[in-house]
């Protein structure tokens, strides 16, 4: 579960003004800190958490993690602009590799859509929007200690502190039950954890065992991991064999109607048309009228299962990607009208030899995989500026066409 919807349902944690169970930490630990985690303790043991499961999670975190302080301050859901969103999450990577995973996992992902009643292509959409199929938990700096992460959130992060400390309780009552263990309780800088980047009290509250080993392993199980996000996706309201929406051409005089809901059967009136000329399936399903990219980008009609997607994600851009790229990994074709951007799009091979030109330059030491990340665009922006470019970090064709031309 991430984190944006971890927020809506956290539940707060109460501050103890009791006298103070002292744990031993090393004197160069940061005291701050140090103060904060023998106060807290407290606080677990009012939540159920044994005074030995505290002290041993908390054996050796002496000090807050500085990376994740920085970290919150880049959520691509709201930094990046659509089109850049997209580019790096609905690719040629990312819907062959799902059409890969897609035939690898048939299997379970039938018997998770018969079980479930949720389409086994969002499923694999929502794996690989978390983390690439798996990818992104074999990089150590993405599978941090969940103790430390969420101590260090709810120690330094007004904001998030109440959310994190709810989930420093549920991720400690994970490992009292036997869930994980402290080795292996690693996830992201918010507590995100295992392929399908679930938040503690998420994790509790929806976690399934389908693989029939006796736990809910969402960190090695791919069927574990699939299942809990189905769970989550059905007791949240998913409608079975209806679809996420539909892109429409709308009537310039429609648009100002952005936002609101009406039947399919209504809008239709209103001289709203499925692209392609298509047919709407089901005129009584009620649908909101969304303009994400703005008034110049595609239109969409949003039914019930668009804003199901969003509680694992509340973000426009990432319900509308995860349901895009589940279409396109079932074979459906692109959206007819283009997200608007200021420059074309690069192909796969084209950002892999702009990768190459980077590294090349000395200014790239990543892995060469086609993939616009932070890392990438760090390189781009080094290389703008070496060549008298704006560095805004965008991997356009002038780039490429400089960098091929100066090497």
């Amino acid at each position: 579960m991430t984190f944006t919807q971890g927020l809506r349902t956290f539940v707060a944690a109460a501050v103890a003004g009791a006298s103070l169970a002292v744990m031993t930490l090393p004197a160069s630990a940061d005291a701050g800190f140090r103060k904060w985690v023998n106060q807290f303790e407290n606080v677990a043991a009012k939540n159920g958490i044994k005074r030995s499961v505290y002290r041993r999670a908390f054996k050796g975190v002496t000090a807050p993690d500085p990376e994740v302080i920085q970290l919150t301050r880049f959520q691509p859901e709201f930094k990046q602009e659509m089109w850049q969103y997209f580019d790096s999450r609905v690719n040629e990577n990312s819907i062959a590799r799902g059409k890969e995973m897609n035939a690898k996992w048939d299997r379970w992902l039938t018997e998770l859509q018969r079980k479930y009643g949720v389409s086994r292509y969002i499923l694999l959409a929502i794996w690989s929007m978390e983390t690439s199929y798996g990818k992104a938990l074999e990089k150590d700096r993405a599978m941090r200690s969940v103790v430390r992460s969420l101590a260090t959130l709810g120690y330094k992060d007004r904001r998030r502190r109440k959310f994190a400390r709810s989930q420093l309780i549920g991720a400690l009552k994970m490992v009292q039950r036997g869930d994980v263990s402290m080795q292996n309780l690693r996830g992201s800088w918010a507590g995100a954890m295992g392929h399908t980047q679930f938040i503690p009290t998420s994790y509790l509250a929806y976690r399934q065992d389908v693989d029939g080993d006796g736990r809910a392993d969402i960190w090695n199980s791919i069927p574990d991991a699939l299942a809990t996000a189905a769970n989550l996706l059905r007791r949240n309201g998913w409608r079975t064999g209806q679809t996420w929406g539909y892109e429409v051409n709308i009537p310039r005089s429609v648009r100002r109607q952005a936002g609101k809901t009406r039947t399919v059967s209504q809008w239709a009136k209103l001289g709203v048309k499925r692209v392609k000329g298509k047919r709407f399936k089901r005129g009584n399903v009620r649908a909101t009228l969304k303009l994400p990219a703005g008034a110049n980008g595609p239109a969409f009609l949003m039914t019930k299962n668009f804003f199901v997607i969003k509680r694992y994600n509340n973000a426009d851009k990432y319900a509308l990607a995860v349901g895009h790229l589940a279409d396109q990994i079932a074979g459906y074709g692109d959206f007819a009208n283009q997200l608007p951007r200021p420059y074309r799009r690069l192909s796969e091979d084209e950002r892999i030899l702009l990768q190459q030109r980077l590294a090349q330059l000395g200014l790239y030491d990543g892995e060469i995989d086609g993939k616009i990340g932070s890392g990438t665009r760090a390189a781009i922006r080094k290389a703008q500026d070496r060549l008298g470019m704006r560095p805004d970090g965008y991997e356009s064709p002038k780039l490429l066409q400089r960098l091929n031309r100066n090497g």
